[in-house]
């Protein structure tokens, strides 16, 4: 799929942007929509034109995942943002807000445009109309999931609209969204996907079922979630033998893969911002660490940002012996002498190296963000079989994901309250930084105990996050698009 895309975006192929505008429905076109879109291959490009879209708001979902979290922190003092971010202080006007806000709204415009158009197409031309539109039902689901865990209710489009029409949609109650467009468009799509692609990077059969458990372990509807997570379960997939496998980015589409966000490396500007971001600032830490992580990875350039640091709490929570600590918690970085060099006390205490990747030039990388893995369902499964009272069961699939760590498994003896503490906790070893911590507090409901404990001033209001104040101003009343209350 990143060949596909790069060859799109090198042919100029019509992506919607974001502008100021609440939904931009961009500039008038000579070219009209009956020719845009005529042949399967004009649905397919539009469809990845879309994938590529969720770059956009991606490269910020770690922020509201996991930095907003206990277990990632900021210790660098640039940028200002990440910090506000870090300590529930952010102002209603930071870009990076607006930036997601609009990213996602761009998706589900350019998925909403699509299906309009593709209704009618002929299925004789457009020979693979049923796997489109099973495709972008799964974008939108997962658009709208990150929309209403991040903001709650927003306005719910499920079809073209004009600028001046968009002025006047307000926000949806967030259980409409999930039952008339997230579950049901990932009920549609789940039974017409493929299990599989000749080239990996879209949504399957298997991504499908596994966000749609996602969603009712969200929804605490732990009955569909066990029923849901099970049929992924036996589709194939299959934990990696070694963890840090995982992220070895020369193959990335494995037995374990589900499905995520790709980005393309190599110079063009458009790959991920991930190695940039979670290496440690160079500045803090010496030379000699310098260049060990260029030497390393093949990092070409230095300019970091020392972001996704790993805290304290979830360092000495990590067990002797656990094989993920090597990677997802790292002191300092061994030279090409086998001399290991600890980061500088002064500087950064530690970083995650679960995305460092050959690096030819800022924010360029190939590093994908994992939306969801197959050891993420086996977590899933067994938080949902064991709220279901099927603690024994639990256990098993839980030992798995221990097991695979180097670690003892749990005593199938645990009741359920004591497996219910040990699952997530798994889930905070196995997925740092993966974009599931501050979710998995709020779905939970530990999110203000956790936080509070772990000294940060979080008040009830911060389970959900301020809406843009720029989209407020755009939209101009209250009556239609308001701010989430404390904000």
């Amino acid at each position: 799929m990143k060949n596909i895309i790069g060859t799109i975006l090198m042919s100029c192929m019509i992506l919607v942007s974001c502008s100021e505008d609440f939904i931009e429905i961009g500039p008038e076109s000579t070219v009209t929509t009956d020719v845009l879109y005529t042949t399967d291959n004009d649905f397919r490009d539009a469809l990845i034109g879309t994938y590529n879209a969720l770059q956009e708001p991606y490269g910020n979902f770690w922020k509201f995942s996991d930095l907003r979290g206990d277990d990632t922190g900021h210790f660098w003092q640039i940028p200002v943002d990440y910090i506000l971010i870090d300590d529930f202080s952010m102002d209603v006007n930071d870009s990076m807000l607006n930036n997601t806000w609009m990213g996602y709204y761009n998706v589900i415009y350019s998925i909403n445009n699509l299906l309009a158009e593709i209704q009618d197409a002929d299925a004789s031309i457009v020979t693979n109309k049923e796997q489109y539109i099973a495709e972008a039902k799964f974008l939108r689901a997962l658009a709208y999931f990150d929309l209403v865990r991040i903001w709650g209710g927003v306005p719910m489009i499920t079809s073209p609209v004009s600028i001046d029409e968009s002025y006047g949609i307000g926000r949806e109650d967030v259980e409409t969204i999930y039952e008339e467009i997230i579950i049901r468009d990932l009920l549609e799509a789940e039974n017409i996907l493929p299990e599989t692609y000749a080239a990996p990077g879209r949504a399957t059969k298997g991504a499908a079922k596994a966000l749609l458990g996602k969603v009712y372990l969200t929804r605490q509807n732990f009955t569909d979630a066990e029923a849901k997570l099970q049929e992924v379960t036996n589709m194939g997939y299959a934990l990696l033998d070694n963890f840090n496998d995982l992220f070895d980015y020369e193959n990335e589409h494995h037995s374990e893969y589900i499905f995520d966000i790709e980005y393309i490396d190599g110079g063009f500007g458009i790959g991920s911002p991930f190695t940039t971001q979670f290496m440690v600032e160079t500045q803090t830490v010496g030379a000699p660490i310098v260049a060990a992580l260029q030497n390393k990875y093949d990092i070409r350039v230095i300019n970091s940002r020392s972001a996704g640091s790993p805290t304290e709490s979830l360092i000495n929570a990590f067990e002797v012996g656990d094989l993920r600590n090597e990677i997802t918690v790292s002191r300092g970085v061994t030279d090409l002498n086998g001399n290991f060099l600890p980061l500088s006390e002064n500087g950064i205490p530690s970083f995650t190296e679960k995305y460092m990747t050959s690096l030819i030039q800022e924010e360029d990388s190939k590093a994908n963000w994992k939306v969801i893995r197959y050891a993420d369902v086996l977590l899933m499964y067994a938080e949902a079989l064991n709220e279901n009272g099927k603690t024994f069961e639990a256990i098993e699939y839980l030992n798995r994901i221990r097991n695979r760590a180097g670690l003892e498994g749990y005593s199938t003896d645990l009741s359920q309250g004591e497996a219910r503490e040990k699952i997530y906790l798994e889930r905070r070893f196995e997925l740092y930084l993966e974009g599931h911590r501050w979710f998995d507090l709020v779905r939970t409901e530990r999110a203000l105990e956790v936080m509070q404990a772990s000294g940060k001033d979080m008040q009830s209001h911060h389970l959900l996050f301020p809406i843009p104040q720029r989209q407020l101003e755009v939209v101009n009343d209250p009556s239609v698009l308001t701010q989430n209350p404390g904000y």
